[in-house]
Formats: structure tokens, C-alpha cells, sequence
């Protein structure tokens, strides 16, 4: 296996526990979705994989992370990029001041010389020609959907064999969001990259993910194959927002309905 999570709890401050025994797997060539609400432990667990946890006092503290059967929870995030894992974080950081092709040469510090780093940036050009177009832009003024599909880009560029990918449809628009899921496909496709991807939209993220799983709390309650998700009934109820019959819902209804959770009861 890829990358695979064994029993991983993570501790806040010595006393806040946020992972309680997680179990995951990634296999190489997939997208994998993990999927939840706010608070679940989502982002958490992608920092625990980068080795993000310890900038904000947090710790694996049970369990462990594998990356191609070797232990990773104990490594600097430096080491883990090295690897081959890399995290775009939720938010689409940025480097403000520095210009679209600044940004992504920062990503592409593997390459050993100007050749490489060209065809580098060609690759990450052809998957988004916008980004070619405003390559001598200030970053800071791009829009939010240019800016998403920078810091993917800016992912590509350090060659990753995993992309761990947090929220990327935050704060944008449909249209904007179906294109950046559409070159996540791509990607996987055509460069044999393995993404884990945390998405509160679990509709556009189960349309490209073949394996999901969902974190309630802390815990993983449910994982299946992305076809099995989009077809369970208490997925189409509390993350799809439709009911049994197939029927749209509001979230006024799914919140109601939110106690009747069959892998809670």
C-alpha cells in the first residue's frame, strides 16, 4: 500500500484529542476522498500525514503513518516533501508579492536545472493554459478559482507521487470548481499521481474518487468504493442532501435528519 493510516490518534496541547484510532488507505494511482463536516478532523489528518502537526503544537501521539512501508509521523515536513508527499492547504496560500511563475517556481526546487524546471512548468501550463496567459501577474490579485489552480500547479512542480489536497471548492464557483476537479482527474490520469482529498462537497468529490471514506468526530465510520458512497442512503441523506426517493432536500431537513444516523446509532 501507498500511504496507509494504522490506528493513528492525534493530541492538541497534550489534552485535546482530535483522532481517535483512524484507519485509511491510499493506493497508489487513486483518489481517495475523505470526506465530513467542519470539526470532524479532516484537515488534521492531512497535517498529521505532512508533518504540519507540529507548527500548531499537535502530535500522532498513538498508531502510525506509512509511506511505502516506511514510518512518517516522526519526520520533519521538509523530509516528507522530499518523499514525494505534498499538501496544498486549505485556503490557497500564496505568495502575494511574487508573481503566477514566482509561485510555481518555489514549488520546483527538485529540479536540477533550468531545462527541467522549463518543462516543469510547461506541464503545469498545458493542465491550466490560464495560468501561462497571467504568469507575470501578481498573484495577490488573481481570483480565487486562478489562485486554487496556482497552488495545485505549484503541487505539480515539486513532482509528487501523493498530492494532499485540503478543501480545494472553498469560496468557489461552481463552474471553477468542476474545471479544478476535472484537471485533479487529469492529473491522476495522465501522471500517475495519488491524491487524498478532504471535500465537504461530496457530490463533486465522489464524481472523480475511486475509494472514500467518512470521519464523524474523530472516528472513520464509513469507507466503500465512491460508486457504493454515492449510492448508500444515509450519504444521499446527510452529505448529498437528498432523501430516500431521490428527492433534493433543504438543509433545514438534513439537519434534522442528521440524528437518525444509522453508523452512529
Amino acid at each position: 500500500m501507498l500511504l496507509e493510516l494504522s490506528n493513528v490518534e492525534v493530541i492538541y496541547s497534550d489534552v485535546i484529542l482530535v483522532l481517535k484510532g483512524i484507519n485509511m488507505a491510499v493506493p497508489a494511482g487513486d483518489i481517495v476522498a475523505l470526506l465530513g463536516a467542519n470539526g470532524a478532523g479532516k484537515t488534521t489528518t492531512l497535517k498529521a500525514i505532512s508533518g504540519l502537526l507540529h507548527s500548531e503544537d499537535g502530535a500522532v501521539t498513538s498508531g502510525s503513518i506509512n509511506f511505502r512501508e516506511k514510518p512518517i509521523h516522526k519526520e520533519e515536513p521538509q523530509n516528507i516533501v522530499q518523499m514525494g508527499l505534498v499538501q496544498v492547504m486549505e485556503g490557497r496560500r500564496v505568495l502575494e508579492h511574487m508573481t503566477v511563475e514566482q509561485n510555481l517556481v518555489v514549488g520546483g526546487n527538485k529540479h536540477k536545472n533550468r531545462n527541467d524546471l522549463k518543462v516543469a512548468l510547461d506541464r503545469v501550463y498545458s493542465y491550466f493554459p490560464i495560468l501561462r496567459d497571467m504568469r507575470n501577474r501578481v498573484s495577490g490579485y488573481l481570483s480565487g478559482g486562478e489562485q486554487q489552480m496556482m497552488v495545485i500547479g505549484r503541487a505539480l512542480m515539486a513532482k509528487p507521487v501523493v498530492v494532499l489536497l485540503d478543501e480545494p471548492s472553498l469560496g468557489l464557483a461552481p463552474l471553477i470548481v468542476a474545471e479544478i476537479f476535472e484537471m485533479v482527474k487529469k492529473m491522476k490520469d495522465n501522471e500517475g499521481v495519488t491524491f487524498l482529498l478532504v471535500e465537504q462537497n461530496a457530490q463533486m468529490a465522489l464524481s472523480i474518487a475511486d475509494y472514500g471514506y467518512v470521519l464523524e468526530n474523530g472516528r472513520i465510520v464509513l469507507s466503500a468504493t465512491a460508486e457504493e458512497l454515492r449510492e448508500n442512503e444515509d450519504i444521499k441523506e446527510f452529505y448529498l442532501g437528498m432523501s430516500l426517493s431521490g428527492e433534493v432536500k433543504s438543509f433545514k431537513d438534513v439537519k434534522h435528519y442528521r440524528r437518525r444516523k444509522r453508523w452512529l446509532g
